[in-house]
């Protein structure tokens, strides 16, 4: 049976002006911003909630799963980074589950409280479903950078250890992904990414390498190391973003189609890392797309015939 094939669609060109500086998360949290239909906890720390963002009308909506980034650390913005989008999927009949949870820095947070609000985060759609009219068939989980990584793990959680402490029994099962610069290597990005995250401490942070020892912490936190996800996914990069730089997007892709997973990977001209989450721009365009396309409400794009090279 052929492999599935892997889409390398490198370097989209978007209308808007290359030349033009990439924005920041500052000049994105200067704009208004709509607030959700309802925030609704699913535990007692202060970051375990989500918001809940309902379209007009009786239902059932496609939901979508949003999981912001932020390097995982407490510090830095969460939730109200993802409200923009938020909105824009809501003003296109989506039902929208924005989660936060416990990052580096706060009680709780890192190994394994992150992934565990994650997962708890996920399972409670379960029993958000009925009153809302959430349609849980297709679901597909959206993260951003850290997110990103976070929404991959997430689909993959049925394939962790059952000695690992982040396996949850009758995980929900999430039928598509897109990663928006997603850090879906750790140790890769660990080794080689830039330092906006805080290097190699934020990720030790982040799997507790310190304490773990000689563990392999990466078994169970990294998507990379959980190939093949089963499902398909969709990594996309900003080809000028300084903090997840295109190749990282572009390695993952390549590990996971030759896993056997079914990836498309959209590096896109003119976009740093804050476009991808920015519904004005173009970029968000080409993304929402894509989940349109993993929803079913748009058909699969014609791929190119593969080329198999003579030996």
């Amino acid at each position: 049976m052929m492999r599935p094939l892997l889409a390398l669609i490198a370097f989209v060109a978007l209308a808007s002006n290359a030349a033009a500086a990439p924005i920041s998360f500052s000049d994105l949290l200067a704009r208004p911003r709509a607030k959700a239909t309802e925030i609704i906890h699913y535990g007692a720390a202060p970051h375990q909630f989500g918001e809940l963002w309902l379209p007009s009308g009786r239902g059932p909506f496609q939901t979508v799963v949003l999981i912001h980034g932020g390097c995982w650390l407490a510090e830095l913005p969460g939730t109200e980074l993802m409200a923009y989008i938020a909105d824009d999927l809501k003003a296109h009949d989506y039902a929208v589950w924005s989660i936060d949870y416990r990052r580096i820095g706060e009680a709780g947070g890192g190994y394994p409280g992150t992934f565990q609000d994650v997962a708890a985060a996920l399972d409670k759609l379960r029993t958000l479903a009925p009153a809302h009219k959430l349609d849980l068939s297709k679901l597909v989980a959206v993260g951003h950078s850290a997110g990103g990584h976070l929404a991959l793990w997430a689909a993959a959680r049925s394939k962790l250890s059952k000695a690992s402490p982040l396996l949850s029994s009758e995980p929900l099962p999430i039928q598509g992904v897109v990663s928006l610069a997603g850090i879906a290597d750790l140790k890769a990005y660990r080794a080689d990414g830039p330092e906006a995250c805080g290097g190699p401490e934020t990720i030790d942070a982040l799997v507790s390498a310190k304490v773990r020892g000689e563990a392999d912490v990466y078994a169970d936190t990294s998507p990379a190391a959980l190939l093949p996800i089963g499902i398909p996914q969709v990594t996309v990069s900003g080809a000028l973003d300084p903090i997840v730089p295109p190749k990282f997007g572009l390695d993952y892709a390549m590990a996971a189609a030759s896993a056997g997973d079914h990836v498309r990977e959209l590096t896109i001209q003119g976009a740093g890392h804050f476009e991808l989450i920015d519904p004005t721009s173009d970029a968000w365009t080409k993304i929402r797309n894509e989940i349109d396309v993993l929803t079913g409400r748009l058909p699969p794009p014609v791929l190119p015939t593969p080329v198999h090279p003579h030996n």
